[in-house]
């Protein structure tokens, strides 16, 4: 049902820069490219995220309580996710582990407009 997931960002080369390092991660590559607007991910895939620049001329800012998840393949993955996100000038969210007993495991982290992710794996 969701084609992709929309954050603002109010410098979008930097931004880009971040997003493409955790696709090419992940597989994959941008969707579509306009003048303040960017989304990566597969076409007829899963769901792909954009980045823009608010429409209205003002300032991004970050939703409280809103936060965008990117499957992984393996614990692995998301672990270098998560230090990809570190050294393109991402900041911790909380460190990758275990959490609760059902085979989550996550590494969260926000973007460097302070939009917040994880890398998550659920064990089958």
């Amino acid at each position: 049902m969701i084609g992709y997931v929309t954050l603002g960002t109010n410098d979008l080369p930097r931004a880009a820069a971040f997003y493409d390092a955790l696709a090419a991660e992940l597989g994959t590559g941008r969707m579509m490219e306009f003048d303040n607007f960017i989304a990566w991910g597969t076409p007829g895939g899963a769901a792909g995220i954009g980045l823009t620049k608010p429409f209205d001329g003002n300032p991004a800012s970050v939703g409280n309580g809103v936060m965008v998840a990117l499957e992984a393949k393996d614990s692995a993955q998301v672990d270098r996710l998560h230090a990809i996100a570190i050294a393109h000038g991402g900041t911790c969210e909380g460190p990758c582990g275990p959490r609760g007993d059902g085979g989550f495991y996550a590494g969260y982290f926000r973007d460097p407009d302070g939009n917040k992710l994880n890398a998550f794996v659920m064990a089958a």
